[in-house]
């Protein structure tokens, strides 16, 4: 069994037991065999609409920038996420799973499946999942992370170096905080809950954007001598609509998959209640920024109600399993008027964040690991507490330590001048709308 299911017990194996004879007489017999197809099914399924989220995200960015940075966007989120998949295979699933036995670290060994192609005749259906699938599930999600750290450090970071960190976060970083509790680490031994992800996925990619930023530093002409704040307005909102409704859709996949079974009437009906409660919760988070933001600037902001959404799924992402849908619309309202008031906030400090990634990854995603314990009577606040903390400081100061050595040796940002002409341009000599030229531009 893949030791990540030490953070729960997988759901489906009770159904093997069941058919063994050793569950209550009240429970419906279900066949190992069975189990294991929808078990494995639920991971490839899932795991392909948290795949679709590496879409929405370079939808998002894309559409949050200006056009002449558009196609180095598109490239930067393919970019990642194919790179995320081989360093996650080489190096980072065994160290988040491998011998972690609560502990803080797995082992420094590629992944090596226990049902390789020789035994796919006769899988083991008491494992009751296929192995490859439960890699392919994990690995998804740390395409995640790394996108939320692309969109807030776009429009003026090298493309290569960009990708240099991106290694570095996908072996190494996410990996190691991820054992501390998927992996049955310290926290999981302390009692921490993050179901899907808002500390160990959202903040961490919030996190290494902090750090990145703050080593980066402010896009030309975003902020002026005397404190004000410049408008930069992106491309295509439509276009970063659509990449919120894809996001949207697709972490139906990440709440839901995160149940990590489908082999039981029970795994299946949690699973619908997760799909509930994410949705709810992402309504939630746009109506509480809409909300906000006419109360606060007189005018409804697009842009607020598409990071209220964000902010809301992220919100819920920790604990979408215990709530009610009115508790779940409640959790992701309070990030989406969380998202309002941390966008301008981070504007005060100068840390220009283009697509407002850490107001809704890092800042929702506290929240959201914090309120678990409001619909879970297991978790605890203190131990919540201390699982934030412990991942925060140890993803933003190794991303800090990252950011700097690349800074001060390769370097990291475009010069004035290929900065003032677009990533596009500047690293991939063409532009995303050559139709349009390059005359309009604003910076």
């Amino acid at each position: 069994m893949t030791i990540r299911m030490s953070r729960r017990v997988l759901p489906g194996l009770a159904t093997l037991a069941v058919a063994a004879g050793a569950a209550s007489p009240a429970a419906a017999a279900v066949e190992a065999e069975t189990a294991y197809v929808f078990n494995s099914f639920s991971f490839l399924i899932h795991g392909a609409l948290v795949m679709w989220m590496a879409a929405g995200f370079c939808m998002l960015e894309a559409g949050l920038v200006r056009s002449k940075n558009v196609a180095t966007m598109c490239l930067k989120n393919i970019s990642l996420y194919s790179v995320a998949g081989i360093m996650y295979f080489l190096v980072g699933y065994n160290l988040m799973y491998d011998g972690v036995d609560g502990g803080f670290i797995g082992s420094f060994t590629w992944w090596a499946p226990d049902d390789s192609a020789a035994l796919a005749e006769t899988p083991n259906f008491e494992a009751g999942y296929a192995a490859t699938s439960d890699w392919f599930f994990q690995m998804v999600f740390v395409a995640t992370a790394a996108s939320i750290v692309s969109g807030t450090l776009a429009e003026r970071i090298k493309v290569w170096t960009f990708l240099g960190f991106v290694v570095v976060l996908t072996a190494v970083i996410y990996p190691i905080q991820g054992a501390w509790q998927w992996g049955g680490g310290w926290l999981a031994e302390m009692g921490f809950v993050d179901f899907a992800g808002s500390t160990i996925v959202h903040s961490v990619g919030g996190w290494a954007a902090l750090a990145g930023a703050i080593v980066l530093g402010a896009r030309k002409g975003k902020y002026g001598p005397d404190g004000r704040v410049h408008p930069i307005p992106g491309s295509s909102l439509p276009l970063a609509t659509l990449g919120t409704f894809v996001l949207w859709l697709g972490w139906f996949g990440f709440n839901g998959g995160s149940q990590l079974a489908m082999g039981s009437a029970a795994d299946v009906v949690a699973i619908a209640n997760i799909f509930a409660n994410t949705n709810m919760a992402a309504a939630g988070g746009v109506v509480a920024a809409i909300l906000t933001a006419q109360l606060r600037y007189r005018k409804v902001d697009l842009t607020m109600a598409l990071n209220g959404a964000i902010a809301g799924l992220v919100s819920i992402t920790a604990g979408p399993d215990t709530p009610t849908i009115g508790q779940a619309i409640l959790i992701g309202g309070v990030g989406g008027v969380l998202v309002v008031f941390a966008i301008p906030l981070l504007d005060k400090f100068k840390i220009d964040d283009v697509v407002g990634a850490i107001s809704a990854h890092l800042v929702a995603g506290i929240w959201g690991t914090m309120a678990v314990p409001l619909t879970n009577g297991d978790a605890s606040f203190v131990t919540q507490f201390i699982g934030v903390v412990a991942i925060g400081a140890f993803v933003f100061i190794a991303s800090l330590v990252v950011w700097s050595a690349l800074k001060f040796t390769v370097g990291i940002r475009l010069d004035e001048e290929a900065e003032m002409a677009g990533g596009d341009q500047s690293e991939l000599g063409l532009e995303a709308y050559p139709e349009f030229g390059r005359g309009s531009q604003m910076f």
